[in-house]
């Protein structure tokens, strides 16, 4: 799995790990702050979330444009330095009562300098990965270099959620408070005047130490402004994150740097330059563009994981776990799940008996040590609806030498599927996840009825975890596959705009995905399920229909 990889792969890898653990912390909690902190309509809060992940994905283009110029390595430190700003404008707490405005001038202000940063810094970082690969040394190993790449994306954003939790909870513990997820919808509603839902906030008055005295819309605004504190930390971990990521980038710079080049570069320096025929280059660019339009349609299904399944676990799933399922709420327990997936890969895998007697009993001891902590939580659990969002990124982390073990065994027997397949393939897995939330959604009211309160029968999390689980497979099917693909087939003259165009259908289908979030509070559940279902259904067929072309211009 690891053998004969490039050490310019690890280190890249690494620093991309940090960038995006903080991303992800920030990215886990910044729906919630939107509608705690200033009392945005779901919808309203989905659009900014939307739009914001849309900029986010779309400035790749400009940044790769940028670097094709200028060069690789130079964008990513300066992408660097431009989201530190960024998450620093988003981690200082002001008022969203006494300074409204300028708080919301500072969260767009931040959240314009993090989409800069990020475009800067994303698509050139993966192009550089590309470039290692160039060398026909390791050009076999593309496609499992960028899964493994994308491992180490997953492992930061793992344990996002429960950084921002645990941020949360501490500030809201000092404050003598605890958190309810249908108290900041509350709050906004007694501070307008509403009282509708005015018993449920004073039983939690009642229960809080921190509300002593407090009349109900005191309260309330306390409870806001704490709140909306607890979240400013959350944010504040990405600055951290970062100063983590840019140190692995140079400390290890001597491993990457001769990837660090771009083809007027090379042209410069008298190296051999790949030159395509105009017909050669218009066909590959034809290719991606339309490999580009159909991941437009599962980037809008896959980003729902910070919209509308985060409202979903909010209003309509229990907000405790029992049983055996207890153990994907605590991330230690899922570190070491996951670690142990290594290594029992190891045993198999490891050429001596010595490396294989060593990779089972350190196996053992990862299960005795998750199952100890699993025997140490309680009965009963609380869960936050941000916590469902460590789901995906560990089931990447632990499913990535699965998927790598059964394409090295198709691929020996020269059955592998090319990675157009495997895109059309994960755009049909994707539909299925949607079916487990149809099944799901079954019997619920619709979110118009429940005016700001949850569901009187919640459902299990056991149906948000499979819908994970399933938008898992779907992922590494297709994102890993799509950037090996574009690093593959991209003229040479144009590899950071390729890329940069990749991230642009992902900023599409981000946009997009605002899309249920605005029909949220209008229909039913199952119709939000069907769509995204149904679009994925399609595209998949779509691409499978343009399948020999597209695999003509990969050779």
């Amino acid at each position: 799995m690891f053998k004969g990889q490039p050490k310019g792969l690890y280190a890249l890898a690494l620093a991309n790990t940090g960038e995006r653990f903080g991303y992800y912390t920030m990215l886990a909690i910044f729906l919630l702050y939107l509608q705690a902190k200033f009392g945005f309509s779901a919808a309203v809060a989905g659009q900014i979330y939307a739009i914001f992940l849309a900029v986010v994905y779309f400035m790749p283009v400009v940044g790769g444009w940028l670097a094709d110029r200028i060069g690789y390595g130079k964008c990513v430190v300066t992408g660097v330095s431009v989201m530190f700003l960024g998450y620093c404008c988003l981690s200082v707490p002001i008022s969203a009562f006494s300074a409204r405005a300028l708080s919301l001038c500072m969260m767009f202000l931040a959240l314009l300098l993090i989409a800069a940063g990020t475009g800067l810094f994303k698509g050139n970082l993966q192009v550089m990965v590309g470039n290692l690969y160039d060398d026909p040394k390791y050009s076999a190993k593309r496609d499992s270099a960028f899964s493994l790449f994308y491992m180490a994306i997953n492992l930061g954003s793992m344990f996002a959620p429960t950084a921002a939790k645990a941020l949360t909870n501490w500030k809201m513990g000092a404050a003598g408070l605890f958190y309810k997820s249908d108290a900041p919808a509350i709050a906004h509603q007694i501070l307008s005047g509403d009282m509708a839902n005015a018993a449920t906030m004073q039983s939690y008055a009642d229960a809080m130490p921190g509300a002593a005295g407090m009349d109900l819309a005191a309260f309330s605004q306390y409870y806001i402004e704490n709140l909306s504190t607890a979240y400013n930390l959350g944010f504040a971990v990405a600055c951290v994150s970062l100063i983590f990521s840019i140190a692995v980038y140079f400390a290890c710079r001597t491993w990457f740097k001769h990837a660090d080049i771009n083809a007027k570069q090379q042209a410069a320096a008298n190296a051999n330059v790949v030159e395509l025929t105009p017909q050669q280059t218009k066909e590959r660019i034809v290719a991606l563009g339309f490999v580009f339009a159909v991941v437009i349609f599962f980037w809008m299904a896959f980003h729902q994981n910070g919209s509308s399944l985060t409202y979903f676990a909010r209003d309509y799933t229990q907000d405790f776990v029992t049983g055996p399922l207890k153990i994907g709420f605590n991330i230690w327990a899922l570190t070491l799940l996951a670690a142990s997936v290594y290594t029992l890969f190891s045993v198999f895998q490891s050429e001596t008996r010595k490396g294989k007697t060593i990779s089972g009993i350190i196996t053992l001891i990862l299960w005795g040590g998750a199952y100890a902590l699993f025997a140490g939580m309680g009965d009963k659990v609380s869960i936050l609806p941000s916590d469902f969002q460590q789901f995906n990124p560990f089931f990447v982390v632990a499913l990535t030498p699965v998927s790598m073990a059964i394409f090295s065994a198709l691929a020996k027997k020269g059955k592998e599927p090319s990675a157009p397949k495997k895109i059309g393939l994960g755009m049909f897995v994707a539909a299925v996840g949607y079916l487990v939330m149809l099944l799901a959604s079954s019997g619920q009211p619709a979110p118009s009825e429940l005016n700001g309160a949850v569901s009187p029968d919640p459902v299990v999390p056991a149906y948000l975890i499979s819908t994970y689980l399933v938008l898992t497979f779907a992922e590494l099917l297709l994102s890993p596959m799509g950037i090996s693909f574009v690093s593959k087939v991209a003229p040479p003259k144009y590899k950071g705009l390729m890329m940069g165009l990749w991230f642009a259908s992902t900023a599409v289908g981000n946009y997009l995905s605002s899309i249920p979030s605005m029909l949220w509070n209008n229909v039913p559940l199952w119709v939000n399920w069907t769509i995204l279902m149904g679009l994925c259904i399609i595209s998949g067929l779509v691409m499978f229909s343009m399948l020999k072309k597209l695999e003509a211009a990969t050779n």
